[in-house]
């Protein structure tokens, strides 16, 4: 078990006052047997009235509505958790799973629904021509093949921040060969959907014990906002997939919402009422704490 303070402060600025419209804020992660919450704090100015409501996949949403117009918009989370993982994750999945294909289950079919399906095109096949490519036999170790397509784009595809909103298709990724930690998640997702597996896109942080004193890491993405993938596999459940680094299940992976689409997984999103000039830029500070150190980065 780790315990950590993640700190995410976002501030928008305008070159005059504006009004803002609703926000929607996925900051707080619900308490499961692998994350404990033991605290959140939710500092917001202006002035603003929260409402809490669970979306459709259950995550935890702050609804927000600024009272009065300012010139600069500020959302400052910290949460206190405990992470608990296994060193050596060990997954028990059922009999017919343990080698690819299988079959789900009518049941959980009926359950798993739009995370069964492809949701970008792929007019030429070209996507399900490279996950095909991972299968040298059939059938094939089930964990192997997981293992092999998220390692391989870790180590394929060249990893680049970008701030600007929005995700690369899984086409665009593959024919750039680059991304950043959300493009990299949604190709795994459209792969592993287009070979038949349940997958679905998951955000929250990264903790990197090498930017909090530890020892030399390669981990990218760690201190920012960062994405991944969970795969269900009957007998384990879900397991996270982190193709930007090539982990699975790690204790440092801190899950804070799990949506279908990446479009669905906005951290801090809303409106304001003016026009694009007005915007005058922004900054966001992700902080992550583990036995008082930090590991910072900052975008503006």
């Amino acid at each position: 078990m780790r315990t950590l303070t993640i700190r995410h402060n976002t501030v928008y600025r305008y070159k005059r006052p504006v009004t803002f419209g609703e926000h929607r804020l996925m900051l707080r992660p619900r308490d499961s047997h692998d994350l404990r919450l033991i605290s959140a704090d939710l500092i917001l100015s202006p002035r603003a009235s929260v409402r809490w409501i669970h979306d459709v996949f259950g995550n935890s949403v702050a609804v927000v509505i600024f009272a009065e117009p300012a010139a600069e918009l500020k959302v400052e989370s910290k949460l206190v958790i405990e992470r608990y993982a296994l060193d050596a994750p060990r997954f028990e999945l059922d009999d017919n799973a343990h080698n690819y294909p299988f079959i789900y289950s009518a049941d959980d079919r009926t359950d798993l629904g739009r995370t069964l399906e492809r949701h970008y095109p792929d007019p030429k096949g070209q996507l399900e021509a490279w996950a095909q490519g991972f299968i040298a036999s059939r059938p094939t170790d089930t964990l192997a093949l997981l293992a092999d397509i998220n390692a391989t784009i870790k180590d394929a595809f060249t990893y680049n921040t970008r701030w600007e909103e929005g995700t690369q298709t899984p086409l665009e990724t593959l024919e750039l060969g680059s991304g950043t930690c959300r493009d990299f998640a949604l190709l795994f997702i459209e792969a592993l959907r287009s070979l038949g597996f349940a997958a679905r896109f998951v955000t929250g942080y990264l903790y990197d014990p090498a930017l909090d004193g530890a020892a030399d890491s390669e981990i990218k993405g760690a201190g920012a906002t960062h994405a991944w993938a969970e795969v269900y596999l009957p007998g384990a459940g879900w397991i996270e997939y982190d193709p930007t680094n090539g982990i699975i299940a790690g204790e440092n992976l801190i899950r804070i919402a799990v949506t279908r689409d990446p479009h669905q997984a906005v951290p801090v999103g809303g409106s304001f009422d003016g026009t694009p000039e007005d915007g005058d830029g922004m900054t966001v500070e992700v902080e992550v704490t583990s036995a008082g150190r930090s590991a910072r980065r900052a975008a503006a």
